[in-house]
């Protein structure tokens, strides 16, 4: 062994407890303990270009024990990637380029935001299947363009998190053989120790799940770890597990194997005794010279790395320049210049049409078109209407199609999800709106890490009808527009549907949600026309009122299946009322919020009588655009289980009653 990976690891826990110490704040335990597994990670085995974070062919590193970031960034830092000492002294401080958990806009080298514990799990595994289906489209016999490895370290607290065994069963389905989840077992857990809440025979889990699975007893010992993990940079059967025994906050005097150690600075007494333990220099943040010697030569040969893969891909291009073309559309995210037209004049074969069954319209046009659009449900692919005609589902044996089955696992399908969208993968994923709360803590991710992720969220309101309260969303709308980042659609018809589509597909900066229903909802003539200056502008007048020179009486503002009933009601008010009403649809707030203040004044400024917001969910938020004043026609309990009509009727979605509340209020 090189004698001076032993001084490479102790330079790591030097900095990071440095860095901890100097922030007064952040989890030292990690790197003391992982020292030497992220040693043998970025000295031996990961294969990486520090001056092009981006090359397509580098091995990924996720950390989903994303408290532990320190170790991350001292390793950026030594490797050469843009990561300055300065960068480290500013750990967790204001507009730093190392916040307390890796964030994946913020560090070159990160490759997706991790911390909320088992999520990086997921993140791995959907990074993994993208590159296996990537070996299936690139790859030929001689020309083997794609051969990585994705690594993940993992914590106690990461494994127990359900999240990891969605992920993790999935991922041994499907033999995903370019995977190694590397499991920090140190038996400690924030509030204590690990065998105070968790008895989990963690190998047999694994092997359960179809992984291979590798124990290092004495992960604190370089030697061991480089016995266990050589044999890895080859060519794997199965995904792998690392269980890496270490001793959490090694070097430690007072606090190493201690849960005290886990998310608190060791305290200056500590930093100096634990130096002296280390047989390490007291200067702060000290970086021997060989130590910097090394990386650079490192650096240097991952440079010739990626320039000996560069050479294999022009070989690669000039045998098969029908497979570039796909990459570079894929890596390009191309879209045809006819592609906008062709979707806006999809035609509808019935006057009525469920909002999920125009979207399926919708993706077979997009989906013939863009090869980097792949997607699945969690198992209700047949009922969110998701599946890409023309293509099986993706096997084990099979990684050339470009639908997925996730199962039931909302929430690693929308991790994994997270994951894909960092490589030229599109991904869409769907289920039931209402269990859009199984996975809320990874679309929150994607919305914090832009990653363009179309979400296909269907029954989406009260309309289910007999499935009741539990699969009947009311409060998740408002959650859902709370998010920042994140565009919800509700669409109200066909041409709605087809906006909301091109707006997902062209926004590459985030992700974006439709939320379509189950129900048939009746196309309207006045939805159609040029999509730029209706429901691409978020919200837009429907029905103007028809007295302009007079005051009016009622403004109703509608989103997805109520759109229709505000139209009947305008027409009712009109017709037999003598009132005047103007209707505005609202599909995406967010996308409406973005347009000049003239066009917003334009369509819900100014005096426009009593404003009236109709939509089968919560009340909350809709203050924004009614006022104070305003009528809320909406539903803030829980539902019923009821045919559809009983349903609507019950709480007050008719014709007749919107008009009565509205006329007695």
């Amino acid at each position: 062994m090189n004698p001076l990976f032993h001084e490479i690891a102790n330079t790591v826990r030097g900095l990071s407890i440095d860095a901890v110490q100097k922030a007064n704040s952040g989890h030292p335990g990690l790197p003391l303990g992982c020292a030497e597994i992220g040693t043998y990670l970025w000295a031996e085995f990961l294969r990486y270009n520090p001056k092009n974070s981006s090359w397509f062919n580098r091995d990924r590193f996720v950390l989903s024990a994303g408290h532990g970031s320190m170790l991350l960034y001292s390793f950026l830092h030594l490797s050469g990637y843009k990561v300055s000492l300065d960068d480290i002294k500013r750990f967790r401080q204001l507009n730093s380029n190392t916040p307390g958990h890796p964030e994946c806009r913020d560090t070159d080298g990160v490759e997706v935001t991790t911390g909320p514990l088992g999520q990086g799990i997921a993140d791995s595994v959907g990074i993994a299947l993208a590159h296996k289906m990537f070996e299936q489209r690139f790859n030929r016999p001689g020309h083997e363009i794609v051969d990585n490895k994705i690594v993940c370290l993992a914590g106690d607290g990461c494994m127990m998190e359900g999240v990891s065994s969605e992920a993790s069963s999935l991922a041994g389905h499907l033999r995903l053989n370019n995977l190694i989840l590397i499991y920090d077992m140190n038996y400690i857990t924030l509030d204590g120790e690990w065998k105070e809440s968790c008895s989990d025979d963690q190998v047999a889990r694994y092997k359960a799940y179809g992984w291979d699975v590798v124990v290092i007893k004495n992960a604190n010992d370089y030697a061991e770890v480089k016995k266990a993990m050589d044999p890895l940079r080859g060519k794997l059967k199965k995904p792998t597990l690392v269980v890496a025994h270490t001793v959490i906050g090694f070097g430690s005097p007072h606090k190493a194997g201690s849960h005290k150690v886990h998310g608190s600075p060791l305290g200056e007494e500590e930093v100096k005794a634990t130096k002296a333990n280390l047989g390490w220099p007291q200067e702060a943040f000290y970086v021997p010279d060989a130590v910097r010697g090394f990386f650079k030569t490192k650096g240097q040969e991952g440079e010739k790395l990626e320039k000996s893969w560069n050479q294999k891909f022009d070989q690669w291009k000039a045998a098969f320049p029908d497979l570039f073309d796909l990459y570079t559309k894929m890596a390009d995210h191309h879209i045809p210049s006819g592609l906008k037209s062709e979707l806006m004049n999809l035609k509808m074969p019935k006057p009525a049409m469920a909002g999920r069954k125009v979207s399926e319209m919708c993706i077979q046009v997009l989906a013939t078109h863009l090869p980097y659009l792949v997607g699945g449900a969690a198992d209700l692919s047949g009922s969110n209407n998701t599946t890409i005609e023309g293509s099986k589902f993706i096997t084990a044996d099979d990684f050339s199609c470009v639908n997925i089955k996730f199962g039931v696992r909302e929430f690693a399908m929308t991790a994994m999800a997270n994951g894909m969208a960092t490589t030229f993968l599109r991904p869409f994923v769907g289920t039931f709106l209402c269990f859009y709360d199984y996975a809320k803590n990874a679309v929150r991710l994607a919305a914090l890490s832009h990653h363009p992720i179309i979400y296909i969220y269907t029954h989406d309101s009260i309309g289910l009808g007999e499935d009741g309260p539990t699969h009947q969303p009311v409060e998740h709308l408002a959650a859902m527009r709370a998010t920042p980042n994140l565009y919800v659609w509700r669409p109200g018809d066909a041409n709605e549907v087809k906006a909301a589509w091109w707006h997902a597909i062209n926004h590459l900066t985030g992700p974006v949600a439709l939320l379509l229903t189950r129900q048939d909802l009746p196309n309207l003539e006045q939805t159609g026309g040029d999509m730029e200056a209706k429901a691409l502008k978020g919200g837009y007048i429907l029905i103007s009122e028809k007295e302009p020179s007079k005051p009016i009486d009622y403004t109703l503002i509608a989103t997805g299946s109520e759109l229709h009933l505000a139209v009947e009601v305008c027409n009712q008010l009109t017709s037999e009322r003598g009132k005047n009403v103007r209707v505005v649809s609202l599909p995406c707030f967010k996308l409406f919020e973005e347009q000049d203040p003239a066009y917003k004044k334009k369509v819900l400024g100014g005096n426009i009588g009593r404003r009236v917001s109709i939509e089968t969910g919560s009340s909350f938020g809709w203050e924004r655009y009614i006022g104070l004043d305003g009528i809320a026609i909406a539903i803030d309990e829980f539902g019923r289980s009821a045919p559809i009509e009983a349903v609507m009727d019950y709480f007050g979605f008719t014709v007749d009653k919107i008009i009565k509340k509205l006329l007695s209020t």
